[in-house]
């Protein structure tokens, strides 16, 4: 991906049609305006399926004029609906389009983003301050040790706690959440895998960047994989829920007959919506029944809703602390399907940031899908909260025709996507050996 300038402001629109294929060696889901609006009727926009290979630079724009954290789009505050031309459009898998962004695996970008103004504003609505990172690479007898425990100490203070992916990796961070220096002293890491313990002292975040662990030995790696989808169903979302069941089935059937036999994968699926609704948060527990979640997804109706934020801290709360997650695991995904922001009342971003941190601990990797309707304030607390916890960034696009237009993120050139492809291009990637 070649550099592209960064800190501009981006309004590639902001209808809300929010849509998501979800997948996971059991995912795909298409999710389409869960916005907090009254709910619009809409039918999809007859077009083709948009190509894949296609490259994408960051769009620039006037950066004159901000809305609030709780404020919506422009489109949908004036009434605009995001309705599609044609109601009967055949459902089938393959029809979405969407781009990945991994901030992770391009630090320096994100850190110039970070320095723009644009940047500076996302950190402080958020209140995500000081993205010191330090990337651990832990190795035994020369092989990459996934779901070792990593913990960043100043003192006896455990200061941030991670684990590692498959690749070995885990990214632990200094003063995330303040205003404080890093260039207090020095940290140690240290790792744990199995029986096994190792420390490093007297590490300059600053100016280390990353640091090679080796154990010597470790344990056979996990074969369990937990996948969960946290879907924000409110608002106009009814005619999209159609292309969950093909996104779904088409996702599942392909990753599985990779992975088959070698991995045991667990799948949840849980939808929110916002508080006074019928119900907040509609859990289902992990299950290794494919069938029974293809349904759960297909029993959802869309609806509710009311003003822009929607219990994004809620949802995200039941999902880290009211599931079973497996102790030990190759890989823990959670995918984030949302169009709108969390409430920005101190308590609820106070809330969204310390889960943030309890996922990373679990090496619970957040991955948002942002559908249309995502605000630019939005886009920074999603690829903040996939950086803080060593996920990537997923977003759809216009490529497809279907729906509104799309926030054009700030990023650099990007490949479009089908959507279903991509997933299951990067649930492979987050568990393959």
């Amino acid at each position: 991906m070649k550099e592209g300038h960064v800190g501009t402001k981006r309004r590639g629109g902001n209808s809300r049609i929010g849509l998501f294929a979800a997948a996971v060696l059991a995912v795909a889901l298409t999710v389409s305006g869960c916005s907090s609006s009254s709910s619009s009727n809409a039918a999809d926009d007859d077009a083709g399926n948009a190509a894949t290979g296609e490259s994408k630079e960051m769009a620039s724009a006037d950066s004159s004029e901000r809305h609030s954290i709780s404020e919506e789009p422009a489109r949908e505050k004036e009434g605009g609906k995001r309705g599609y031309a044609n109601p009967d459009r055949d459902v089938q898998a393959g029809q979405l389009t969407a781009g990945e962004w991994d901030d992770l695996a391009a630090w320096e970008r994100f850190g110039n983003l970070l320095n723009s103004r644009e940047g500076d504003e996302g950190k402080r609505a958020w209140g995500f301050m000081q993205f010191h990172r330090l990337e651990v690479i832990v190795t035994a007898n020369g092989k990459a040790v996934p779901d070792a425990l990593v913990q960043l100490k100043n003192g006896k203070q455990s200061v941030w706690k991670a684990r590692t992916n498959n690749e070995g990796r885990a990214y632990v961070y200094a003063g995330l959440y303040e205003q404080d220096n890093a260039n207090e002293g020095r940290y140690e890491v240290q790792v744990d895998a199995g029986q096994e313990r190792k420390t490093m002292e007297r590490l300059d975040i600053l100016q280390q960047g990353s640091v090679k662990v080796d154990l010597g030995k470790a344990e056979e790696p996990s074969g369990q994989v937990d996948v969960m989808f946290v879907v924000d169903t409110t608002g106009s979302m009814e005619d999209e829920l159609n292309y969950l069941e093909a996104e779904l089935k088409d996702v599942v059937r392909r990753v599985s007959d990779e992975q088959a036999n070698q991995l045991a994968i667990r799948l949840s699926a849980n939808f929110y919506r916002d508080k006074h609704d019928d119900y907040i948060v509609r859990p289902y527990p992990f299950t290794t029944d494919v069938g029974k979640v293809i349904d759960q997804f297909g029993q959802q109706k869309a609806q509710g809703g009311g003003d822009y934020p929607e219990a994004v801290d809620r949802a995200l709360r039941d999902a880290i602390h009211e599931h079973e997650w497996s102790r030990e695991a190759r890989a823990r995904l959670l995918f984030l399907v949302l169009d709108a922001p969390p409430h920005d009342d101190p308590q609820v971003v106070d809330e969204v940031r310390q889960l943030t941190k309890e996922a990373a601990a679990q090496g619970i990797r957040i991955i948002p899908v942002a559908s249309s309707g995502v605000s630019v304030d939005t886009e920074y607390l999603l690829r903040f909260m996939a950086v803080a916890t060593g996920g990537t960034y997923l977003f759809l696009t216009d490529d497809s025709g279907i729906g509104g237009d799309h926030l054009e993120p700030a990023v650099g050139e990007y490949e479009v996507k089908l959507l279903n492809d991509l997933l299951v291009e990067v649930i492979n990637r987050y568990v393959q050996d």
